[in-house]
C-alpha cells in the first residue's frame, strides 16, 4: 500500500527488512525482498523506513526496535516469527503472502504502546540515556544492593536485595513475570517496579510485591554505596561504576505495529504462551 505526501499524492511504501541469522529467517528475508524489489507499491530501503519487519522472535523485534528508536513518530513495526512463539510478532513464517497482501491494504492505522525512559547519572555527573522497550533492571555486582527508591519524589523504601527491574506494560511478561510481577495490558501507560530477591527481616523492610506507578510519576533508584553496578535496557548490559542515580518514566513516544486483522489480542498472546489450550 501506499502512504500519502504533502502534495496529496501517493508514495511508495519504504519498507526495511531485519533478519536474525538463522537459516529460516534468512530464507523468508530472502523471499520477502525477491517479491517486494520488484512490486510498485514498495520501495525497499533500511533508511527513513515507513514499516520495518522484523524476522525472527522476540529478540529480533528488540534489536529492531532499538535501530529505529529515534525514528518512532514515522516508523511502524511487524514481526514475522519464525521460531517459538512471541509476544511481538504477528505472522508465522508460512504467512508472507498474508503479510504482503495486508501491507498493500495498509491505510496508516497502528497500535501504539508505551515504552521506558532510562536515564543513568554516575558520581562524576555523566549522562548515560536510553530507552527500552521491555524492561531495565540494576544490580550490584559485588555486594548486597542498597537503594533509596523514590516515587513521584516521596522516599518510598530503602531496598536491600539482589537488585531492582523497572518494566513497561509490554515487558510484564518477561523478567517481571518470571520474579512475581503482575501482566498489564500493553495499552496501560504506566510502570512496574518489581523488587529482585529484596532482604527482608525484622530489621530490613521493603514492600515485597511489585508496584504499579502511573504515566505522570518518576521512579528514582539512588545506590548508597560505591562500587561496580550491571544495569540492562532490554537485550544490552552495561557495567558502571560508582551509579549516583537512576531515574525511570514513560517515554513522550510509543512504539507503533501495524495493525492489520493479524495484530493478534495480548490476551490470546498471553494465554497461548502461559496456559496453552484450555480443556472443554
Amino acid at each position: 500500500m501506499t502512504q500519502m505526501n504533502i502534495t496529496g499524492k501517493k508514495e511508495m511504501m519504504r519498507v526495511a527488512i531485519i533478519a536474525n541469522s538463522k537459516y529460516q529467517s534468512r530464507r523468508i528475508a530472502a523471499k520477502l525482498f525477491a517479491i517486494l524489489k520488484d512490486d510498485p507499491d514498495f520501495y525497499l530501503s533500511k533508511k527513513n523506513p515507513h514499516v520495518v519487519i522484523s524476522i525472527g522472535g522476540d529478540g529480533m523485534l528488540l534489536s529492531a526496535f532499538h535501530k529505529y528508536e529515534r525514528e518512532l513518530s514515522h516508523v511502524r513495526f511487524v514481526g514475522v516469527h519464525t521460531g517459538h512463539l512471541g509476544f511481538y510478532t504477528d505472522y508465522r513464517d508460512f504467512e508472507i503472502d498474508e503479510l504482503i497482501e495486508n501491507l498493500r491494504k495498509d491505510t496508516g492505522e497502528k497500535v501504539s504502546y508505551p515504552i521506558l525512559k532510562v536515564k543513568i547519572t554516575l558520581d562524576n555527573g555523566r549522562e548515560i540515556k536510553s530507552l527500552a522497550l521491555n524492561e531495565a533492571t540494576v544490580k550490584r555486582i559485588e555486594k548486597t544492593m542498597v537503594a533509596d527508591v523514590i516515587i513521584n519524589h516521596v522516599k518510598f523504601e530503602r531496598f536491600r536485595g539482589d537488585g531492582i527491574s523497572v518494566s513497561t506494560p509490554t515487558g510484564s511478561t518477561a523478567y517481571n513475570k518470571s520474579l512475581g510481577g503482575a501482566v498489564l495490558h500493553p495499552t496501560i501507560e504506566a510502570l512496574q517496579l518489581t523488587e529482585i530477591s529484596s532482604l527482608n527481616n525484622r530489621v530490613f523492610r521493603t514492600l515485597g510485591s511489585s508496584v504499579i506507578v502511573p504515566k505522570k510519576d518518576k521512579i528514582e533508584v539512588i545506590p548508597k554505596r560505591l562500587g561496580s553496578y550491571t544495569i540492562s535496557v532490554d537485550n544490552s548490559t552495561l557495567h558502571c561504576k560508582n551509579v549516583a542515580k537512576i531515574e525511570y518514566c514513560i517515554n513522550s513516544e510509543k512504539i507503533s505495529f501495524v495493525a492489520t486483522p493479524s495484530h493478534t489480542s495480548f490476551w490470546e498472546r498471553v494465554k497461548d504462551a502461559f496456559i496453552g489450550d484450555l480443556d472443554s
